[in-house]
């Protein structure tokens, strides 16, 4: 029907969040909207309607779903947004809305690797070991003060954003840089710091890899954190996945599938 347009809500963040957003960017018939948790202070600007923060967790985003007539919801997030995941679920069945998550597949141990596989952050600096050691930190601002209980080693932090206050070790250099990040980079960045050992997320995934294949090449150690459990809702593992699913969205029924997209309202 003319003037029919599919409302979908798609909570980003990721680097396929992004490839999904400008694979839609200029279709007609659907209204993309992404949800960024505002975790990153300046996030890097997308081509479709963009919201930042919480919603008030599941009531919250419920209430959208349904207020707003969106027709799916698309949960894009990180591996290791669990609590953002099950608040999504938990709406989604409330508004009774369809949902789908994409979940990257996590890197597998390769010949080669050295990997020491934890659940948990805290697990991971106590995998760090006693003797002081030094130590390239990729986990993001949110979980990178735990190594503040590992205080013998000499860190190395990547970050997008600065870590305020700086961490409370005798050692420790940052970095503030944006990925995806080579490996062929990757490389020379452990090889001029003299790195020993990389702490990180197994969070999967193209953008992060380079760290991973970077230290099998030079023969490192590898703490992983691995990503906690997902709701049980249906799942893709590509962004080819997510397309399809929204194609194969029925028409919106809800009035405000035909009103103009939000990007035309000037929202």
């Amino acid at each position: 029907m003319k003037g029919s347009i599919r409302r979908i809500l798609l909570l980003g963040g990721t680097t396929e969040a992004r490839q999904i957003a400008e694979a839609l960017a200029s279709r007609r018939d659907i209204a993309l909207t992404v949800s960024l948790a505002g975790r990153t202070r300046n996030p890097a600007p997308l081509p479709v309607p963009t919201r930042i923060g919480g919603f008030g967790g599941a009531d919250g985003l419920a209430s959208v779903l349904r207020q707003e007539g969106f027709d799916a919801l698309v949960d894009a997030t990180h591996p290791f947004a669990a609590a953002i995941s099950a608040n999504a679920a938990n709406a989604a069945r409330r508004a009774g809305v369809p949902m789908l998550a994409l979940a990257r597949p996590c890197w597998q141990r390769q010949a080669g690797d050295d990997w020491c596989e934890v659940p948990d952050v805290a697990g991971a600096v106590v995998a760090l070991g006693a003797v002081p050691r030094r130590v390239f930190v990729a986990l993001g601002r949110n979980e990178v003060r735990t190594v503040e209980a590992a205080p013998q080693h000499l860190y190395l932090l990547r970050s997008v954003d600065p870590v305020e206050p700086p961490l409370n070790v005798p050692l420790a250099g940052t970095i503030e840089a944006r990925g995806p990040f080579a490996e062929e980079d990757e490389r020379a960045l452990l090889e001029a710091h003299a790195i020993e050992i990389v702490l990180a997320k197994n969070s999967g995934g193209a953008a992060g890899y380079g760290k991973i294949a970077a230290a099998r090449a030079l023969g490192l150690k590898v703490v992983l954190v691995t990503p906690p459990a997902r709701p049980d809702v249906p799942t893709v593992a590509s962004v080819a996945g997510v397309l399809a699913f929204i194609e194969a969205l029925p028409p919106s029924t809800h009035p405000a599938a035909f009103a103009a997209p939000m990007a035309e309202r000037g929202a």
